[in-house]
């Protein structure tokens, strides 16, 4: 219901601005822009970038041999995600690495990490190649968490420096009013200019995974145009990154294939961006004043985006001729996404079955009206966040390993068994010996989750027939594109 209502939220933002821009477009501005520069300085700060030739050639080479690996063995698959209660099939390919046990959940569909080789797991690779691929992805990855730290500390440091020499100037203008609004001065450098400690920093740039991005836009029969500047094409809409521990950074590594597209324009100079040429776009959110910012991505560039600038801001992707990569490190929101968590709910659960030593026949402990609600909301959770969000992506998982079917099969257990304590309060709620308070209590919470657990059945039924349809016209629309090329 409160995704619902964020989702209905949003809409309803982006019809305002819509109807306020009317057959206009907002301006917005890239490198060749004279004011590009001073705009990223003033209303951007907190996106940094990094060109290729700053980052070390052999990371470079061990990357970007890993995506092409992982094309080759076909592990990018196009995810069906949910939008205003329709199904669609993403543009984008993609896959997750990272920490083993991790989820990743976007738009409400949840992912589930290829785990990259961690020392105290025993993770066994259906092809030595895809082992040395996730190898090298967490390299790059530990080479973002310090990249992300220097960027955090640096941001720390310049607006300590930029608090500092605003006091000295309001002290200098005016010494009766720098003694009144010291206090003020001294409450906001408590906040900001006190340095960060390592904990924070740590918990703000510690990757546990990253989503591989690949697109390949000359077999792309359609792509969305960018609504609200003029961009061009979009490989992927303006949004914020969900499910992110708060105010942590996203660093992204970009590598297009230009070699085998058509290169930069030079035969005339272009107004906007290059549509060749692959780019990131920003935009302060629902925000009609600020023009928005267009960043050429090149091969091996990379850019971070600190604090709160994925709340403030928005980003999308615009394509450009050439197929394109990227792998985007996320310090994913684990309280409700792990395996461990996941079977901590199980367990939980279970507390509430008893088993007859004698005659082994199984029990519930209690049929308080809690008890069976937090019983049955977590059964409800295992089904549709963990074993069908696992099983309805089909056998994805193994083009690169097995790791998951172990813990799949526990949680089916604890399904399972859970399904029997659902028949079991059935059974007793029946049963006359209930004080009629408790019983009508605990049959009203009941019934409340059974309905929602109906409800959600054939929404996925609805949406597996769906996926089978418009996997099989995405083959076709592909097939012809293909064609088209030829």
């Amino acid at each position: 219901m409160k995704r619902r209502a964020g989702e209905r939220e949003k809409e309803l933002k982006k019809k305002k601005l819509l109807e306020e821009l009317g057959e206009n477009r907002l301006p917005y501005l890239t490198p060749a822009d004279a004011d590009f520069h001073q705009l990223w300085k003033t209303k951007y700060s907190k996106l940094i970038f990094r060109k290729s030739d700053m980052v070390p050639e052999e990371l470079h080479q061990m990357v970007q041999e890993s995506f092409l690996t992982l094309r080759e063995h076909n592990c990018f698959f196009q995810d069906l995600v949910r939008i205003k209660g329709k199904d669609f099939l993403t543009p984008v390919s993609r896959i997750l690495i990272g920490n083993p046990g991790c989820t990743y959940k976007y738009l409400n569909t949840r992912l589930f990490t290829v785990p990259w080789p961690t020392e105290g797991y025993n993770i066994k690779y259906c092809n030595p190649q895809i082992h040395d691929a996730c190898k090298a992805l967490m390299r790059l990855n530990d080479y973002l968490h310090i990249e992300a730290v220097k960027a955090l500390q640096a941001q720390n440091l310049f607006e300590t420096k930029e608090i500092k020499d605003t006091t000295v100037i309001d002290r200098e203008q005016s010494f009766a009013t720098s003694l009144t609004e010291q206090g003020s001065v001294s409450k906001v450098q408590s906040g900001v200019c006190v340095p960060e400690d390592d904990r924070s920093l740590k918990n703000r740039t510690s990757y546990n995974l990253t989503l591989l991005n690949y697109m390949d836009p000359l077999q792309m029969l359609y792509l969305k145009q960018e609504p609200y500047f003029g961009m061009g094409n979009m490989a992927v809409s303006w949004h914020h990154d969900e499910n992110l521990v708060e105010r942590s950074v996203v660093a992204v590594y970009s590598y297009s294939c230009e070699d085998s597209a058509i290169e930069e324009s030079n035969e005339q100079e272009l107004k906007g961006r290059d549509p060749a040429v692959w780019h990131v776009g920003l935009k302060v959110a629902w925000d009609i004043e600020t023009p928005g910012l267009a960043i050429p991505l090149h091969q091996g560039d990379i850019y971070l985006m600190l604090d709160d600038l994925n709340m403030t801001h928005q980003h999308c992707v615009l394509a450009g001729l050439s197929p394109r990569f990227s792998s985007t490190h996320r310090v994913a929101d684990s309280s409700r996404g792990t395996l461990e968590y996941i079977l901590g709910q199980c367990e939980l659960a279970l507390q509430n079955l008893q088993t007859d030593s004698d005659s082994m026949a199984l029990s519930l402990k209690s049929l308080e009206a809690a008890v069976v609600k937090q019983v049955e909301e977590i059964h409800n959770e295992v089904e549709f966040e963990w074993l069908r969000q696992f099983w309805f992506q089909g056998k994805r998982y193994l083009t690169c390993t097995d790791w998951w079917l172990k813990p799949m099969a526990k949680l089916e257990e604890f399904w399972r068994k859970m399904e029997i304590m659902t028949s079991l309060v059935l059974s007793e709620v029946r049963k006359e010996q209930q004080i009629e308070e408790q019983r009508n209590e605990t049959i009203s919470c009941f019934l409340l989750l059974l309905k929602e657990r109906q409800k959600l059945r054939k929404e996925w039924t609805a949406s597996r027939a769906e996926c089978s349809f418009k996997n099989h016209q995405c083959r076709k629309r592909r097939a012809t594109a293909i064609f088209l090329t030829r």
